[in-house]
């Protein structure tokens, strides 16, 4: 007999990607969008950037210590 299907590699809970107000009346998206692939496509978070997994594309995150750093060698 067929045995159980087991879970694909890989795939991904997409109702984390969004936040639903109490009354049903609001969602909200909880993740980022790629700014190249367009809506739908979310970036991942990491340490310190976010990347999107569709087309490479990578943002940076800007730390406080950096930007005040900046500032002081004006």
């Amino acid at each position: 007999m067929a045995d159980k299907k087991a879970p694909a590699k890989g795939e991904v809970a997409v109702y984390k990607f969004y936040k639903v107000e109490k009354d049903g009346s609001k969602v909200t998206r909880t993740k980022r969008e790629c700014i190249k692939c367009g809506k739908g496509v979310f970036m991942a978070e990491h340490k310190d950037r976010f990347t999107c997994g569709k087309c490479g594309y990578t943002e940076f995150a800007r730390s406080k210590d950096s930007a005040a750093a900046k500032k002081g060698k004006k």
